[in-house]
């Protein structure tokens, strides 16, 4: 199987697998116990805890909180900021392509009261800084943007929007589930107040979440009835996705600068020879090394079904996405290609593509031979073709 949907979920590492084995066997204990096998679990999630906060370069690792998942992360910085700060207001400003996950949460915010604002994008996916910055109200009270967009790959401006928002005391939260572990991200920098982690999707288990909260940061907690996570998020950890979340971040920071250099490479030459051997495929979103992730694309395709390619390509080997990679099942139209002005026609045929820090050569040049090979025969199935 050539495997080119990274940007859904990556493989474990050998070392992250190895480093989860213990803790569901013989390192079984809770971390809240008292006894010696609780205490090893404790110091397990302190040891993993300061190795993400040196992925982000947060200022105590007591400001990495340890979730189920991106999902969680991303609802407790959202409903958290906007429940804890309502006195002070309650409007919400962010973009119309952001993860379900922020937009769900939006929605649900909105549902109990708060309002929020939606800024649009350029037709490459960038969000322009002044336009989120005049959305602001003195009803603002939290500003919602990606890192870097899960559809589009676009890359944003946090440092110029970290400007305007702490100018004027608004918290700013970025969802990095997308770029972690490919691109550096240095929080105090930055200037984010929250920031959202997968680390299944750099190398990492499924089944753990990140959060950084800047330790000023006003966040309700969202579970309650234990005192786990410094009393933030109650439930008995998962000490084996902890533990190997910790070694998924330690690889992805030495490994960043080289992965992310191979991962361009190859997404140059997969774009290039997909142009060649298929007409009428458009790329959406940045070229590359043009504020895009390095292991993206995202690329439409004139008549022919985004689906129908990845099934095809599947029963040739070839594992690809499409689609949104958290709404492919949904059968809804990607809002992101809309809003940067794909017509619907030409959004259903949309397949995404995510390259890892081993796939070769040879790899890129068998996909492109096999997706040049089903868009052919799907045309040929179509009467316009």
């Amino acid at each position: 199987m050539i495997y080119l949907d990274h940007l859904t979920t990556t493989p474990p590492l050998p070392e992250v697998v190895d480093a989860m084995q213990p803790w569901l066997r013989a390192q079984f204990g809770a971390a809240a116990s008292l006894h010696k096998l609780g205490l090893e679990a404790r110091d397990a999630i302190d040891e993993s805890r300061m190795r993400l906060a040196k992925l982000v370069n947060a200022a105590e690792p007591e400001e990495i909180i340890f979730t189920s998942s991106g999902t969680e992360a991303i609802n407790h910085a959202v409903k958290g900021v906007a429940l804890a700060n309502h006195r002070f207001g309650s409007h919400i400003v962010t973009t119309g392509i952001e993860h379900p996950a922020v937009l769900g949460s939006i929605a649900w915010l909105e549902s109990q009261g708060f309002s929020s604002t939606q800024v649009g994008v350029d037709g490459q996916g960038r969000v322009d800084p002044g336009a989120l910055g005049q959305a602001m109200t003195d009803e603002t009270i939290l500003v919602c943007l990606h890192h870097a967009n899960h559809d589009l790959g676009t890359v944003q401006s946090i440092t110029d929007v970290a400007e305007l928002t702490g100018a004027r005391s608004i918290s700013l939260f970025v969802d990095a589930t997308a770029s972690s572990g490919w691109l550096p991200i240095d929080v105090q920098q930055l200037g984010i107040d929250l920031l959202a982690l997968a680390p299944h999707r750099f190398y990492g288990p499924k089944g753990v979440g990140v959060l950084y909260k800047n330790r000023r940061a006003r966040v309700e907690k969202l579970l309650h009835g234990g005192m786990q996570e410094n009393e933030f998020r109650a439930g008995t950890e998962n000490v084996a996705a902890i533990a190997g979340s910790g070694v998924a971040a330690e690889h992805a920071k030495a490994a960043l600068a080289q992965g992310a250099a191979h991962a361009a490479k190859l997404q140059v030459r997969l774009l290039k020879g997909i142009r060649q051997a298929v007409q009428g495929v458009h790329l959406n979103g940045p070229e590359p090394d043009d504020g895009r992730l390095p292991h993206q694309l995202n690329l439409s395709t004139e008549g022919v079904e985004g689906e129908g390619q990845a099934l095809m390509l599947d029963m040739q080997g070839v594992a690809i996405a499409a689609g949104a990679a958290c709404t492919t099942r949904s059968m809804r139209l990607p809002p992101a290609l809309l809003a940067i002005g794909r017509d619907a026609d030409l959004a259903k045929g949309t397949t995404l593509w995510g390259i890892g820090r081993d796939t070769t050569e040879a790899e890129i040049d068998l996909a492109v031979e096999s997706f040049a090979l089903v868009t052919a025969r799907l045309r040929s199935m179509t009467p316009a073709h």
